[in-house]
């Protein structure tokens, strides 16, 4: 059992509480002479620092990575790349008041449960802080998928109900909700603004696109692609529900609307339309991989709530501090990087089966043998 662990070929290892002395993380398995320099994993963890916008928590830390081993004259050795971000700018003063509360919405309770003990400052593990790790393991991933041209992009589909209704990469980065829909980005920003004006929160949808990803990545039984794929969304603290392509949507199609024709475009075979999400029997199409994921509000909100005490005695609790209204926009590169981390994986394995593969030929004689 590695609960800290994620992976087979490519496999990611995290460590580090919010208010200790540092998070990092250990990637192994990542292929030798890749080109890759802290700048890499920097540009990604920038665009999820902490104080980045009026939307967000205010508290500052600049999560400057350093590579500690595994890079050499800027390639990559085959070996483990490990990387540490120290905590600089945490306090846990805000959190003696409410030590011996279970926090509503927060895995105060379920850690106790589990452990016997927990960290009170800050949530320890369970802390948002911890995802700063994924994105640095998922920046590794990203080069690695980059040189196979496949891409991840990540934006807000939607945002206390305001739903994006039309999808332009450009201005993901130009708006502070990185929404892809510039038009909807105002009224996204105001319904974060009014929750955080009166000590509540909002919560979202975050839509991500796969781009140039080949057919043939996953498996077809446990380890779909879209179970493993579902599996790291899901880890991501806020995240409550995924779907692919269509996704819920499909229960109320009838299969000649959800179905995805093939047909061959220059030499290749494609689907007319992609409700699948880009992911057939457990394995990619080739087109678009779709997902979408369901974000809760934040749990640290000022709002009065019932509880509970540590010794079961009924209290009441306010939490106060340095929070995010909205983590969406925040949690926008969390959610591309462990999505590039589970395709890296998907991708060595699927290279593992490349040098034993049936030709179209040998596929063809297969198929029409009598034995």
């Amino acid at each position: 059992m590695a609960p800290n662990s994620i992976g087979t070929l490519f496999r990611v290892t995290t460590f580090g509480e919010s208010h200790g002395p540092a998070i990092g993380v250990v990637v192994d398995g990542v292929p030798p002479y890749l080109e890759l320099g802290e700048e890499d994993i920097q540009k990604e963890l920038d665009r999820r620092r902490p104080g980045q916008s009026s939307v967000s928590t205010p508290r500052k830390e600049s999560d400057t990575v350093e590579i500690v081993s595994g890079v050499f004259k800027g390639r990559t050795m085959g070996t483990p790349v490990a990387m540490i971000i120290r905590n600089r700018n945490h306090d846990s003063s805000a959190y003696d008041a409410i030590k011996h509360k279970y926090r509503p919405g927060h895995a105060d309770f379920g850690y106790t449960a589990k452990y016997g003990v927990r960290d009170w400052r800050g949530s320890g593990r369970a802390s948002g802080r911890e995802t700063a790790t994924r994105v640095a393991a998922g920046a590794v991933a990203r080069k690695l998928l980059s040189s196979q041209n496949i891409t991840v992009v990540g934006f807000a589909r939607a945002i206390a109900g305001i739903h994006a209704q039309s999808v332009d990469y450009s201005v993901i980065e130009q708006n502070i909700v990185r929404t892809a829909d510039a038009a909807a980005a105002d009224a996204m920003i105001q319904k974060i603004e009014e929750a955080q004006a009166s000590g509540d929160s909002v919560g979202g949808i975050i839509e991500t696109h796969v781009k140039g990803c080949p057919a043939g990545l996953g498996d077809p039984v446990f380890d779909k692609l879209q179970a493993t794929l579902a599996h790291a969304v899901l880890s991501v603290g806020a995240v409550k529900g995924v779907e692919f392509g269509a996704g819920f949507g499909c229960s109320g199609m009838r299969g000649s609307e959800y179905n995805d024709e093939f047909t061959v475009e220059q030499g290749r075979v494609r689907t007319k339309t992609n409700a699948c999400g880009g992911i057939l029997g457990g394995i990619s199409t080739g087109e678009d991989i779709v997902i979408r994921a369901a974000v809760r509000a934040p749990a640290s909100i000022a709002l009065k709530q019932n509880t509970v005490t540590v010794d079961n005695t009924p209290d009441t609790i306010q939490t106060f501090g340095r929070h995010d209204p909205c983590v969406v926009p925040r949690a926008i590169p969390v959610v591309e990087a462990m999505v590039a981390i589970v395709l890296a994986d998907a991708l060595l394995q699927h290279n593992a089966y490349e040098r034993f593969r049936c030709s179209q030929q040998q596929l063809r004689d297969f198929i029409e043998s009598d034995q």
